[in-house]
């Protein structure tokens, strides 16, 4: 891999200054071998699995973040867009403004995103209160996830009923923007077995853009029963209902986004809307069939309404200051059925430990999707030019003409879509000893999909039957350090990510392949500070062969490599620290460059607690610059970097008050973009106030 001078210099620097201060804080390395573990330090996976001891992710061989909801409220995060600023190894992409999209090591996904493991790819932006933890997993992820996961995964932890425990809060925000939220969480006792928790929220949206505003609301009770000694079920129940502005953002000009349009919105507050209706049920009943077997299913019924309708530029002439606009109205209905069960056991064989691992899923998915295009009066197609002014005018066009627009004459496409999805799995932890364990394992995965174009009649159907290995090799010189080395594969089907249509081509192909090969170091440097380190490199193959010709096809898509490092937890009793680097270089498979990989991102947070009731925080993010689009070396996003400032008061011990300010020198940046003509335009200075009532 090829770094810049001045990358290489920067990685050293940093990975010193993290090692003296280390050091420098005279840090009692743990030799015990008892394991403790400490709030984000274990995997929701593993501590569902979990016989006696869940697995620390010291012994997990690949690079992962764990977001805990403390982090959440003092980094005063609102969006999964927010916690990805602060993780090494991802970055965010502009999601059409209507849905959470993560760039996982040069892969962007709209889909790759779970609730309690379990499969939530229905495109939107994800609320944060009713969270445990947020867990980020980078590389190919298919033996616990399936198909997906190409480049990485985002897993949110909901929080669950406690038994025993009389415990609640509430939370009030608002900033200067004018956007407000509230939330609360509630947990009581109904009897000795049994206690239910309930968790609910309600935002009002705003920013700086013209024009935006939004509402969004979930509420999400939880009951857990105790059914036996070692039989438990948790039953939950969501419903999310959110409406907002879409803001797609402003051209670019001379290869970058305009400046002077930083204030003006492309769009129109009557159509730039998205709406979403939820209604989630879930059962996960675990039990312990004895000291060495466990098991657990999960049964989950999913209801989704989304519907997104937009104008944005796709055009712009800086010469005469006219920009084209284009947009599309698009409705989606999803029904999710999922089943999935695990069995896990310890057994030994002679001297050697194994914790075996055996799941199942099944996924029932049907979907209906409707695209109608833009068509515009004068034009009669789906674009139309107009002068740049503040606000735009859309009654009238570039020519002086009058101009109007509807979503109902030009129906694009019309399908609707049955998934089946069949999976096996098997993973075997090996403990070859205290220092060497090995992780084998893989998935079995039958998608079958089946694509209906009800406008043009014609049906397409393909079945795809993929295995994706994963293997692991950690080494352990001491109990609190682990050197790994690893290799995961996992697959996405030609029919992509949102099952919306499937070309009798397409279904000529196979799927595309992701594989990932991880070296890594490990340091739990005391119980609740740990470093990472890691290389990694990244191959994307597509259409490895024509299954009706025969004919081998292969194609080398995408390949990344690079470093991660992070640097999470409490360096003394008054100072935490998170800090997170990535240098990543990308190629497509034309020899150029890949769209929304920047470089070189760094942050580092670090909160000081001046005495027992008032602290500091101190955050800032830099991302280099990246390209627009694939092989475009003519259109960038500049680079930026980002202060953020972040206070606390104990007014009492159930009372506290939380402030945190963006962008503390008001800087413009444009963070991401959708295409060339689509950058967006970062949030600048403002401030945040918060209460939290515990009770």
């Amino acid at each position: 891999m090829k770094y810049n001078l001045i990358s290489l210099r920067l990685l050293r620097s940093f990975a010193s200054c993290l090692v003296l201060l280390a050091f420098g804080h005279t840090i009692t390395l743990a030799q015990t071998t008892d394991e403790i573990i400490v709030k984000g330090k274990v995997l929701y996976s593993d501590q569902v699995n979990s016989l006696k001891t869940p697995v620390p992710i010291l012994n997990v061989p690949q690079s992962l973040s764990i977001i805990t909801d403390e982090d959440i409220r003092s980094q005063g995060f609102r969006s999964i867009g927010d916690i990805a600023r602060y993780t090494p190894g991802v970055n965010t992409s502009q999601g059409e403004g209507h849905r959470d999209a993560i760039v996982f090591r040069g892969v962007r996904s709209t889909a790759d995103f779970y609730m309690d493991g379990i499969r939530d790819d229905v495109q939107y932006y994800r609320s944060l209160y009713n969270l445990e933890q947020v867990e980020i997993l980078r590389g190919p992820n298919a033996l616990l996830f399936g198909r997906g996961g190409t480049g990485g995964i985002v897993n949110r932890v909901t929080k669950k009923g406690q038994i025993g425990e009389e415990f609640g809060s509430i939370d009030l925000g608002f900033d200067t923007f004018g956007a407000y939220d509230f939330s609360f969480d509630f947990n009581t006792p109904l009897s000795d077995n049994m206690a239910l928790r309930v968790n609910a929220h309600n935002d009002y949206l705003e920013n700086h853009r013209d024009y935006y505003d939004g509402d969004r609301y979930g509420f999400n009770p939880t009951l857990k029963i105790q059914l036996g000694e070692k039989t438990s079920l948790d039953l939950s129940y969501e419903h999310a209902n959110h409406e907002r502005f879409i803001d797609r953002g402003v051209p670019t000009a001379s290869g970058v986004p305009v400046e002077a349009f930083e204030k003006i919105t492309f769009g129109d507050p009557d159509i730039n809307v998205t709406t979403l209706k939820a209604d989630i049920v879930k059962g996960i009943l675990s039990h312990e069939f004895s000291d060495t077997l466990k098991g657990n299913i999960v049964v989950q019924h999913s209801d989704f309404e989304k519907m997104y309708q937009n104008l944005y530029a796709s055009g712009y002439d800086a010469t005469t200051n006219i920009v084209t606009m284009d947009g599309y109205r698009d409705p989606t209905e999803r029904n999710n059925f999922i089943v999935s069960g695990n069995l896990v056991s310890e057994f030994n064989t002679g001297s050697i430990g194994h914790t075996v691992l055996l799941g199942a899923e099944q996924v029932d998915t049907e979907n209906k999707n409707f695209r109608f295009n833009t068509y515009f009066s004068n034009t009669q197609d789906d674009n139309e030019t107009f002068n740049v002014t503040r606000p735009m005018n859309f009654a009238t066009n570039a020519a002086g003409q009058a101009s109007s627009v509807d979503f109902t004459t030009d129906l694009s496409n019309k399908t609707t879509s049955d998934i089946k999805v069949t999976s096996f799995f098997i993973q075997d932890q090996i403990d070859l000893s205290d220092q060497f364990k090995i992780m084998l394992g893989g998935r079995f995965d039958s998608f079958d999909i089946t694509v209906v174009d009800v406008d043009d009649a014609v049906t397409t159907s393909r079945k795809d039957e993929e295995f994706s290995p994963r293997a692991g090799l950690i080494f352990k010189p001491q109990e609190n350090t682990s050197l790994f080395v690893s290799y995961s594969e996992s697959f996405l089907p030609r029919s992509g990510e949102q099952f919306k249509k499937l070309s009798a081509s397409n279904a000529r192909l196979d799927p595309d392949v992701f594989e990932n090969t991880e070296i890594g170091f490990k340091w739990d440097i005391q119980d609740d500070l740990s470093f990472t380190l890691s290389y990694f490199d990244s191959e994307q193959v597509q259409a490895v062969r024509d299954s009706v010709t025969g004919e081998t096809s292969e194609v080398t898509g995408l390949t990344v490599d690079g470093f991660e490092m992070q640097l999470k937890g409490n360096v003394s009793d008054k100072l935490s620290i998170t800090a997170g680097y990535s240098n990543m270089e990308g190629e497509t498979s034309s020899g150029g460059s890949p769209r929304e990989i920047p470089e070189t991102t760094f942050s580092l947070w670090g909160m000081y607690d001046v005495n027992d009731k008032f602290g500091l925080g101190l955050g800032m993010t830099y991302q280099d610059e990246s390209f627009i689009g694939n092989n475009n070396t003519s259109r960038k996003l500049p680079d930026y970097e980002r202060i953020d400032l972040a206070a606390y008061y104990h007014v009492s011990e159930e009372t506290t008050i939380t402030l945190n300010v963006e962008n503390l020198t008001d800087e413009l940046y444009f963070p991401h973009s959708h295409s060339s003509h689509q950058a967006s335009v970062g949030e600048p200075l403002n401030a945040r106030v918060s209460l939290r009532r515990n009770f």
